[in-house]
Protein backbone atom coordinates (compact mmCIF):
# COMPACT_ATOMS: atom_id res chain seq x y z
CA UNK A 1 0.00 0.00 0.00
CA UNK A 2 1.19 3.49 -0.99
CA UNK A 3 1.52 6.03 1.81
CA UNK A 4 0.09 9.36 1.58
CA UNK A 5 1.44 12.49 -0.16
CA UNK A 6 0.20 15.47 1.72
CA UNK A 7 -0.43 18.83 -0.99
CA UNK A 8 -1.20 22.45 0.48
CA UNK A 9 -3.22 25.40 -1.57
CA UNK A 10 -5.47 27.73 -1.18
CA UNK A 11 -9.33 27.60 -2.23
CA UNK A 12 -11.36 30.53 -2.01
CA UNK A 13 -9.02 32.39 -0.28
CA UNK A 14 -8.59 29.69 2.30
CA UNK A 15 -5.89 27.51 3.07
CA UNK A 16 -6.49 23.63 2.91
CA UNK A 17 -4.30 20.56 2.68
CA UNK A 18 -5.23 17.04 0.66
CA UNK A 19 -3.67 13.52 1.40
CA UNK A 20 -3.57 11.29 -1.53
CA UNK A 21 -2.04 8.33 -2.61
CA UNK A 22 1.31 9.08 -5.18
CA UNK A 23 -0.47 7.50 -8.26
CA UNK A 24 -3.81 9.88 -7.98
CA UNK A 25 -1.60 12.98 -7.79
CA UNK A 26 0.43 11.76 -10.60
CA UNK A 27 -3.26 11.50 -12.43
CA UNK A 28 -4.30 14.85 -11.82
CA UNK A 29 -0.90 16.14 -12.13
CA UNK A 30 -1.49 15.02 -15.91
CA UNK A 31 -4.90 16.52 -15.93
CA UNK A 32 -3.56 19.69 -15.47
CA UNK A 33 -1.19 19.26 -18.15
CA UNK A 34 -3.27 18.00 -20.72
CA UNK A 35 -6.22 20.88 -19.68
CA UNK A 36 -3.28 23.59 -19.72
CA UNK A 37 -4.29 24.61 -16.28
CA UNK A 38 -2.23 24.92 -13.06
CA UNK A 39 -2.90 22.46 -10.50
CA UNK A 40 -4.08 24.78 -8.39
CA UNK A 41 -6.63 25.85 -10.69
CA UNK A 42 -7.37 22.66 -11.94
CA UNK A 43 -8.30 21.78 -8.16
CA UNK A 44 -10.33 24.74 -7.99
CA UNK A 45 -12.79 24.05 -10.46
CA UNK A 46 -13.13 20.45 -9.33
CA UNK A 47 -14.10 21.93 -6.04
CA UNK A 48 -16.33 24.02 -7.67
CA UNK A 49 -18.33 21.28 -8.71
CA UNK A 50 -18.38 18.94 -6.27
CA UNK A 51 -21.40 17.75 -4.44
CA UNK A 52 -20.85 19.55 -1.50
CA UNK A 53 -21.45 16.40 0.97
CA UNK A 54 -18.28 14.41 -0.83
CA UNK A 55 -14.83 15.83 0.69
CA UNK A 56 -12.08 17.00 -1.78
CA UNK A 57 -10.22 14.02 -1.09
CA UNK A 58 -12.78 11.99 -2.50
CA UNK A 59 -13.86 14.25 -5.61
CA UNK A 60 -10.11 14.13 -6.46
CA UNK A 61 -9.78 10.34 -6.32
CA UNK A 62 -12.78 10.53 -8.39
CA UNK A 63 -12.29 12.96 -11.47
CA UNK A 64 -8.87 11.36 -11.87
CA UNK A 65 -10.57 7.72 -12.31
CA UNK A 66 -12.93 9.04 -14.79
CA UNK A 67 -9.99 10.89 -16.35
CA UNK A 68 -8.46 7.50 -16.74
CA UNK A 69 -11.61 6.14 -17.84
CA UNK A 70 -11.96 8.08 -20.69
CA UNK A 71 -8.49 7.98 -21.78
CA UNK A 72 -9.08 3.93 -22.06
CA UNK A 73 -12.59 4.64 -23.98
CA UNK A 74 -10.90 7.40 -25.72
CA UNK A 75 -8.01 5.19 -27.26
CA UNK A 76 -10.44 2.09 -28.06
Amino acid sequence: MSDLIKRSLSLSGHRTSVALEPEFWAVLDTMAATRQQSFASLVASLDATRDPERPLASALRVAALMHLQKSIQASD
